[in-house]
């Protein structure tokens, strides 16, 4: 890992996204955090390059830690998406605000707009989310076509990265005492596309999807979940279904979403 992009719009949940993203990246001086802010106008510049100085100042207080600031002119999805591909970008960490469900909070949003993208990976951090180590990780799927639908590469830095326990889940209401035959193959598939993180598999017979992982996250002291946002269901599952707000109020679990 690198890159890691903050978008900062000086309200406290972009404080508290950059705070995490500072806590996890302390001691991996090879990663470059930027802290990034785009303006309207010309004659705002100054102060908002002044704001991103004294939050950076905050953020490298006792801490090894590489941050950067940068500043444009422009729109802020756009710019940000420029900004990503040209600095090839592993990772864009950005807050959510916890006044509202996750999923009416993400509709129409530039969270929901960045999540969306196929460029970059988003980590998504609760507004009550309090930093622990990334020592455990959640990668929900539906084990369907798992070799074109799993982008492995931005799953593996992380890991790599962090040197996490890999935890992989399958919640679905048909599972019985065995899997099938064709959940069996997809398994086996995963096990050999992460088979140097020696992941764990757990199969859940349940019929919510975000009851279910919401409530393996606590079990297994789970620091991260992520999540495959695929080409035909806009943003995954996890965030449109009416347990939505038990995700947003009740876990301070950060999501990363990837795109297959």
């Amino acid at each position: 890992m690198n890159t890691v992009l903050v978008p900062i719009d000086f309200s406290e949940t972009s404080f508290n996204a950059a705070r995490y993203a500072v806590k996890l990246l302390t001691n991996h001086a090879e990663v470059e955090i930027i802290l990034y802010h785009t303006f309207e106008k010309p004659e705002e510049e100054e102060n908002r390059i002044e704001g991103l100085e004294k939050l950076k100042d905050e953020l490298q207080q006792n801490r090894t830690v590489n941050i950067s600031i940068l500043t444009e002119q422009g729109d802020f999805l756009t710019e940000l998406e420029k900004l990503a591909r040209h600095r090839e970008a592993d990772l864009i960490v950005m807050g959510i605000t916890g006044k509202s469900t996750l999923a009416q909070v993400f509709v129409g949003s530039n969270s929901l707009k960045m999540a969306d993208n196929k460029f970059c990976p988003v980590m998504i951090i609760p507004s009550n989310a309090e930093y622990s180590e990334i020592k455990n990780v959640l990668l929900a799927t539906d084990l369907k076509n798992v070799v074109s639908t799993t982008p492995s590469v931005p799953i593996k830095k992380i890991l790599s990265t962090f040197k996490a326990k890999l935890h992989i889940v399958n919640v679905n209401s048909e599972h019985y005492i065995q899997l099938s035959e064709e959940h069996a193959a997809e398994q086996e598939k995963l096990r050999n596309m992460f088979a140097e993180y020696d992941p764990e598999f757990y199969f859940l017979r349940l019929y919510d999807v975000d009851d279910a992982i919401n409530q393996f996250a606590q079990d297994k002291k789970i620091d991260l979940i992520i999540t495959i946002n695929k080409e035909h269901s806009r943003v995954h599952k996890l965030f449109f279904t009416g347990h939505t707000k038990k995700l947003a109020y009740q876990s301070t679990v950060p999501v990363m979403v990837v795109h297959e």
